[in-house]
């Protein structure tokens, strides 16, 4: 648990709507106003080739967004550094990039790195970003033993791949996935490594990952988030998965 978790929303859900007709609506940037406006610490997208949700526009438009009315706030651009993540990078150099190890026709994101095959790639991609001032996260599994290796390769942060624990969430199996999560993000700040999250994490689940899971500095969230925002509206939506994380710290 962390008291300065910060929430980053994912908006690709938003373009994925957008995107089955051909009249801009909803708008991708309104939506990261609201959110941001409701105190969203940062947003999150990810580009894929095949430009099925977000698009490159839609990257550039955010990015000027954040640049000229909230320059305090994240920006976050997830993807394949061998797909077309580090284009992104090098144009735009958002605050932070986080690797995820998908294949271009891969439904969503759904294991991390496996670092012990991959190491070699992903180094030197990892130091361009880093020397453009870019903090790299990887995309990780729950794996104590890997953290090591994701510090070797040069990175800032992992974002824990929490779908396994939001399976289990209240189900007996909660308690096993807690610990495993735990241990992994112990690991990753023994190596000297920031610890995000994501995946699946939503306003039920929160506020009990975040209690069990120490030092977590990020959390980024898109289909929950956007799902309530369906019934809620981004701004309330926004406020309720803060004061989820408001509940996870000590009273």
């Amino acid at each position: 648990m962390s008291p300065t978790t910060a929430l980053s929303v994912n908006v690709n859900k938003v373009a994925l709507v957008r995107n089955t007709r051909h009249l801009g609506i909803p708008s991708v940037t309104r939506a990261a106003i609201q959110c941001l406006q409701a105190g969203a610490h940062g947003i999150t997208v990810h580009p894929r080739p095949d430009a099925r949700h977000i698009r490159t526009g839609d990257v550039h438009e955010l990015h000027r967004l954040l640049q000229t009315s909230w320059p305090q706030a994240e920006f976050n651009i997830e993807g394949n550094p061998f797909q077309n993540l580090m284009d992104f990078v090098r144009e735009l150099r958002p605050q932070q990039a986080t690797f995820v190890p998908d294949s271009e026709s891969q439904f969503t994101s759904d294991h991390g790195w496996n670092l012990r095959a991959d190491a070699d790639r992903v180094r030197a991609l990892i130091a361009e970003a880093r020397a453009l001032g870019v903090r790299v996260s990887l995309f990780m599994d729950a794996d104590a033993d890997a953290m090591p290796l994701a510090k070797a390769v040069g990175a800032d942060r992992v974002e824990l791949y929490t779908e396994p624990y939001a399976a289990a969430w209240g189900t007996p199996r909660q308690q096993q996935q807690l610990e495993r999560f735990a241990a992994a993000a112990r690991a990753a700040q023994a190596n000297g490594l920031g610890v995000n999250a994501g995946h699946d994490l939503s306003r039920d689940n929160l506020a009990d990952f975040l209690r069990a899971v120490p030092g977590v500095l990020e959390v980024s969230i898109g289909h929950a988030f956007i799902s309530d925002a369906l019934e809620l509206g981004y701004a309330e939506t926004a406020r309720q998965y803060l004061a989820a994380i408001a509940r996870s710290r000590p009273q």
